[in-house]
């Protein structure tokens, strides 16, 4: 009788023991559940997706005439500029900080080529693609756009005149860019042109300051 006694107060204590572990274990997992829900959504992360999706969203359709025209004038003058740079980067005896410089113009402008290119796809608009052998008289007219002369006295210039001289078309080439840039944004209608042309104007007026002071260290 007490044998039985003691076993079946034995077997309600196991029960009562293994019942709390099972809630202590429900607990640890849901508390766990919630931590990791929580560090999951928080206001940062999410605001980081949201970015990154709005920078790698598709181009907006919405556009005007003055949105088109930009992007066809740009990209011609952008190019201009990389063939200018390549240009004195092939000569040598040219100063340190304007080969810098030049590799800058390169490594910006061709990008924005790219992107000028994808807006006016987007627009059902043919890309802009003929980089190579410009009709630089017909191209003379464009704001800061250099002449078949222009070029042709950059391309024998050698040395430090060869780097005064790209620093000076150059300039000209940049207030071009920042005048059409301006245009843009007072007459464009999408904002991914807008911002585009916004960030010319940032740029190329820091470049063109920049450019001054080096013409005055030469």
């Amino acid at each position: 009788m007490k044998r039985t006694l003691v076993l079946s107060t034995l077997a309600v204590a196991s029960a009562l023991a293994l019942a709390a572990c099972g809630e202590a274990t429900d607990a640890t997992t849901d508390a766990t559940t919630s931590a990791t829900s929580t560090a999951t959504t928080t206001p940062e992360t999410t605001e980081t997706t949201t970015a990154t999706t709005e920078a790698d969203g598709e181009i907006s359709a919405d556009h005007n005439d003055a949105d088109i025209m930009f992007a066809q004038m740009m990209i011609p003058h952008h190019q201009q500029a990389v063939e200018m740079s390549e240009m004195l980067l092939a000569k040598e005896g040219i100063p340190a900080q304007v080969v810098e410089f030049a590799q800058g113009v390169i490594d910006a402008q061709g990008p924005e080529i790219d992107r000028m290119n994808a807006m006016l796809e987007a627009w059902d608009q043919q890309p802009v693609t003929d980089s190579g052998g410009m009709d630089h008289g017909k191209m003379g007219g464009m704001s800061g756009m250099m002449s078949q002369e222009d070029m042709a006295a950059l391309e024998e210039a050698q040395g430090t005149e060869a780097a005064r001289l790209y620093l000076e078309q150059m300039t000209t080439h940049h207030e071009g860019a920042v005048d059409m840039a301006r245009d843009e944004v007072a007459d464009g209608q999408n904002p991914h042109a807008i911002t585009l042309a916004e960030q010319v104007i940032s740029d190329q007026e820091a470049e063109i300051a920049q450019m001054q002071q080096m013409l005055t260290d030469l």
